[in-house]
């Protein structure tokens, strides 16, 4: 286990677009407000479509990641997780899960990792800037490469 005590900086509300590409639109926000760390301690949404990690193929080892991906259209979206930052390409790096309920298949649901999604009417975020320590992703060769949240 790690910990860091955080210093907390601003907090931002932030309502996305109908139309709108997540990522990128979670991208600019950080750029215009110059995010490099911070926190998504929840946020709720509706998706057209969204990209999830998951496969329905049996896994060759249930212990390593798994990197496919799962496409539903029209969700219910509520989900949170942690932005951190890469100053060599000069991006934010978030790492979201969701929770997501199929519209018209009586709110079946889907919970994993986020790789993308398409705004569908709405999104309210609310977004904590962490101003120390600098939170970074360093993949950990050992653990299949998965760049783990560390605190600089």
């Amino acid at each position: 286990m790690r910990s860091h005590e955080l210093t907390l900086g601003r907090s931002f509300g932030v309502t996305f677009d109908h139309g709108d590409d997540f990522y990128p639109a979670l991208a600019q926000f950080c750029h215009d407000h110059d995010i490099r760390g911070g926190y998504i301690p929840s946020f709720i949404a509706g998706f057209s479509q969204v990209d999830l990690v998951g496969t329905c193929d049996a896994l060759e080892n249930p212990d390593a990641p798994v990197w496919s991906r799962v496409h539903l259209r029209n969700v219910e979206v509520f989900g949170g997780g942690t932005l951190a930052y890469d100053p060599e390409t000069d991006q934010i790096q978030p790492h979201i899960h969701v929770a997501v309920g199929l519209k018209e298949y009586s709110a079946t649901g889907y919970t994993s990792h986020l790789l993308g999604a398409s705004i569908q009417f709405l999104t309210e975020m609310l977004v904590i800037e962490v101003a120390h320590p600098h939170m970074r992703r360093i993949p950990q060769a050992e653990l299949f490469n998965v760049p783990l949240l560390q605190f600089e």
